[in-house]
């Protein structure tokens, strides 16, 4: 009997499942994904795209294009409630999309601090194709003056994002911009010292200021006042506060985790409706919370199109196995990583020259799908 498959987003989790739409179409069922845009952009190469090191199509896979190859239907929009009684997804436009199975990609969000008043120059790290924005503001920014860059967060996000500033500003030939990295009360804290101690000098030496101990309380104007009432000037923020699960699972009565993200079992399936599924950082997964970090959803593909394809055809569904550590390399800007697999651990040119084969390879991979 033909059935009718949803997915909410094309990220990362959902990648495999969207190079074998064919599969499930070919299987007699209709599929229908939503998405913000016809694109989806790769977050660990975010950093690099903003420094330049990337052109923009070299870290985005052709969503729509996929979905519609394949005899799919993609809708441009954003999904803003599900309904799990009637079986529909909630666009933002009005419209009411039936599902006989739902999958969630949904993504996550940024949070902001107390910002006054309205201005262009203050970014948050996600959504990436924003970075495209913020490039340009920033060049312009070094093409004029001395600017002051107020990163606020002390995640790797932020270690990204300071270092892609430093090596955009010396790419331009213009004015080089004072960075701070506002941290919080630690830089990096879930991470080894030895870790953060590489990163923070490989920072510290390009003149970007870490400070901790200190957390943003608001922004007005071209001012960041912190808890302790001291003032720093800013012509440009980033927002890199972390990221919070999409909150439409919470907003439709769904039962999610503590973090708001969609609970699920080991089949990667709700808790409380067995024909909705998910991955990546919008779900929470009750048998081992897991960091939001991208390899966690490239491990939930397989895994998700066994489920999602099992459930349309009444087939057994497949536990999802974490696995062990994983590696860990922050492009730092300047052609420069830290690199961090269990014992091993090192920095430099090597470590970049490894992130950017592993990044290339998986985009290549799946842009082969288009």
């Amino acid at each position: 009997m033909r059935k009718r498959l949803v997915l909410i987003g094309g990220g990362h989790a959902h990648m495999v499942t969207l190079a074998n739409l064919s599969r499930i179409v070919e299987k007699g069922h209709g599929v229908t994904v939503i998405g913000p845009s016809a694109f989806h952009y790769y977050s660990g190469m975010g950093p690099g795209m903003l420094s330049g090191t990337y052109r923009p199509e070299e870290i985005r896979f052709a969503t729509r294009h996929v979905v519609e190859k394949q005899g799919g239907t993609f809708l441009t929009g954003k999904a803003v409630g599900i309904d799990p009684k009637k079986k529909t997804v909630m666009l933002e436009n009005g419209d009411a999309i039936p599902y006989d199975v739902l999958s969630c990609n949904a993504g996550s969000h940024v949070p902001k601090p107390a910002i006054v008043g309205e201005r262009d120059d203050i970014f948050t790290v996600k959504p990436i194709e924003r970075l495209m924005e913020a490039k340009d503001r920033l060049a312009d920014h070094f093409g004029r003056h001395t600017p002051d860059v107020v990163i606020v967060g002390g995640g790797p996000s932020s270690a990204e994002v300071a270092g892609n500033v430093w090596q955009l500003a010396a790419a331009t030939g213009g004015h080089m911009p004072r960075i701070t990295v506002c941290a919080g009360r630690t830089f990096m804290p879930r991470f080894p010292i030895s870790v953060r101690r590489r990163i923070m000098v490989t920072l510290s030496r390009r003149g970007i200021t870490i400070r901790e101990g200190v957390y943003v309380k608001s922004i007005s104007g071209t001012t960041v006042t912190l808890d302790n009432d001291d003032t720093l000037p800013a012509d440009f923020i980033f927002l890199a506060l972390g990221v919070t699960p999409s909150p439409i699972f919470a907003e439709s009565g769904i039962e999610t985790g503590p973090d708001g993200g969609l609970r699920v079992n080991q089949f990667l399936q709700s808790t409380q409706h067995p024909d909705i599924f998910g991955g990546g950082d919008c779900i929470y997964f009750q048998d081992r919370p897991l960091d939001k970090v991208g390899v966690y959803a490239v491990r939930q593909n397989p895994v998700l199109l066994h489920n999602l394809m099992a459930q349309l055809d009444g087939g057994e569904l497949m536990p999802f196995d974490p696995g062990g550590d994983y590696l860990l390399i922050f492009n730092l800007g300047g052609r420069v990583g830290v690199l961090k697999k269990r014992w091993l651990e090192f920095g430099g040119r090597p470590a970049f020259m490894i992130k950017d084969y592993i990044d290339r390879k998986f985009m290549q991979e799946f842009q082969a799908i288009e």
